[in-house]
């Protein structure tokens, strides 16, 4: 009889052993961060809900003002402080928003790193699964319908989706509120009404321009810091 050669069975890494003491702890944690994903969601339209709760009350409030004081200087003072405080919940709101999304994207990490423990213990399960198993940028993003890396599309592609995501769109609408605020408080100060709405325009944009930079950088910073323990194959 041959002798077997050295290295012909060479000792393979096997993997875990399945348990279900390990399938459980693991499936605890799923739905710990499932639960905490839906949690970000409430919360994220919660905060929507409350903004434009302020805001139609401001509406509302301003247009009772206004038949009461016809647009005189008692109704400038107060539309000024009204505006202000919507200003500031709103503020407020698309800085939160932005936070969930981190949170919620940090949260899908989570799952995709379980998910490649799942697949590390039954490898044949791979080609059932849609979202990724893996928990880089690249991965994350797969699982969240977004099949590549920040940056590859072009920058219209990327604004465009951008402003689909909800802090997008409430800083549309405190950017407005921002601008007429702009606007009031310089009629106040004597301004004609076409520099009134100039002012008003340059501050819509403005406000548009500096909080999607912000919260870009924040998301890149946020990206940049994380630590992937199982990165995609072709990620660089």
């Amino acid at each position: 009889m041959a002798s077997e050669q050295p290295g012909a069975h060479e000792a393979r890494p096997s993997p875990p052993e399945v348990s279900s003491a390990r399938l459980q702890i693991l499936a605890t944690e799923h739905w710990s961060l499932l639960a905490t994903r839906s949690l970000i969601y409430s919360e994220s339209f919660s905060r929507v809900s409350l903004f434009l709760t302020v805001l139609t009350g401001a509406v509302v409030g301003l247009a009772l003002l206004a038949q009461v004081g016809h647009f005189n200087s008692t109704f400038v003072v107060a539309a000024i402080l009204i505006l202000s405080v919507v200003v500031f919940v709103g503020v407020v709101t698309v800085g939160r928003l932005s936070a969930l999304n981190r949170e919620n994207f940090f949260v899908v990490e989570g799952m995709n790193r379980l998910r490649h423990a799942y697949l590390e213990m039954q490898p044949d399960l791979e080609k059932y699964f849609v979202a990724s198993g893996q928990d880089d940028i690249r991965g994350v993003l797969l699982s969240m319908g977004l099949p590549r890396t920040p940056g590859s599309a072009s920058a219209f592609t990327n604004a465009f989706e951008g402003l689909q995501t909800l802090p997008a769109m409430v800083l549309v609408v405190v950017a407005l509120v921002s601008g007429v605020l702009a606007a009031v408080i310089a009629e106040a100060f004597g301004a004609t009404t076409g520099v009134a709405i100039v002012v008003g325009a340059i501050t819509f944009v403005a406000m548009n321009i500096s909080f999607g930079f912000l919260a870009q950088r924040a998301f890149f910073r946020f990206a940049k810091n994380m630590a992937p323990r199982f990165p995609s194959a072709d990620s660089t």
